[in-house]
């Protein structure tokens, strides 16, 4: 299994991707990573009490990798709770290589089968509160890992 660890100075994010509910999502976040395509990125949209946003090379949220990305909807993790990675788009089957993580499920319902799941924090939630706009993604390490780690 491989997990994404998201490096921050507020801390380290660790993500277990969902591979069989979004193949080509996790494939696409993971060849971004490991062609360093995020490191030094900043989350460039905080909104408190519902996601943290990052990946945009213009860090203002209207960039991408030079290409699209379909949406994988149907899996059976696409619902969209607490530490949960989901591919950012303006619009089905625009999403590239911006992504948010949700801040609680409270007001995340209506992305659900809208935008792709593709993971979800399984340690280092608490940095997720404290990020703020403008704070750097120093990088993402993908690493392998026994199944039973995560």
């Amino acid at each position: 299994m491989r997990i994404a660890e998201i490096h921050t100075k507020k801390g380290v994010m660790k993500i277990k991707f969902f591979e069989e509910d979004a193949p080509k999502t996790v494939a696409n976040f993971i060849d971004l990573a490991e062609h360093n395509f995020y490191d030094g990125l900043i989350f460039h949209r905080v909104i408190p009490d519902f996601v943290i946003q990052g990946g945009c090379p213009n860090g203002i949220g209207n960039g991408g990798p030079g290409y699209q990305i379909k949406c994988e909807l149907t899996g059976e993790n696409q619902f969209h709770d607490r530490g949960v990675l989901s591919m950012a788009h303006a619009g089905r089957d625009t999403g590239g290589s911006q992504f948010f993580i949700c801040h609680s499920r409270k007001n995340t319902a209506h992305l659900d089968r809208n935008h792709t799941v593709f993971g979800k924090v399984f340690e280092g939630l608490e940095v997720i509160d404290l990020i703020r706009a403008g704070d750097v993604m120093e990088k993402i390490i993908i690493k392998d890992i026994p199944d039973t780690a995560a």
